[in-house]
């Protein structure tokens, strides 16, 4: 594995430590902020320590990178159809692109417990297809939290991507 990728690796499992713990208590008694939830651990799939397991994606520039515009922009409005129906199924519970121009383009997190069955849902995606994009995917263990993600995001929103 290269090194920026060992690196995005790395800054999301401590991102995700320090979200974890600046929620799990108060920062003045040290007691637990919320009450254990055994229906919610169940609907998420978590483990004893709330955490489950997850398929990442790190999208990279691909071999085969379109160079018309009107065919990139037909391909990145399908590519964002394909993400919200991914989330929307429960699949995808997080996706974004990284701002800089590095070839490392963007993350998923698939709700998904391995490489396999990521593999076969980053197949349905057409900047994939296509060879604009490549995935390399990554088992990884964090948070069930996550699954809270996508739900969130909708009260959040004031237009969708796709618009």
């Amino acid at each position: 594995m290269n090194k920026p990728v060992k690196s995005m690796i790395l800054l999301i499992a401590l991102y995700m430590t320090g979200m974890l713990l600046s929620c799990s208590s108060d920062k003045t008694t040290g007691q637990s902020a919320a009450a254990y939830d055994s229906l919610k651990a169940k609907a998420y799939g978590a483990d004893d320590y709330g955490m489950k397991k997850y398929v990442i994606a790190f999208l990279k520039r691909g071999p085969n990178r379109v160079k018309d515009s009107t065919e990139v922009a037909r391909l990145q409005k399908i590519h964002l159809e394909n993400i919200e129906r991914l989330a929307s199924k429960g699949k995808l519970v997080l996706a974004g692109p990284f701002l800089d121009n590095s070839d490392l383009r963007g993350i998923y997190i698939f709700n998904v417990s391995t490489v396999e069955e990521a593999r076969s849902l980053t197949e349905s995606d057409p900047m994939i297809q296509s060879g604009h994009l490549i995935m390399e995917l990554k088992p990884w263990y964090g948070s069930a939290a996550l699954m809270e993600v996508n739900a969130l995001h909708k009260t959040l929103e004031k237009k969708e991507i796709t618009e």
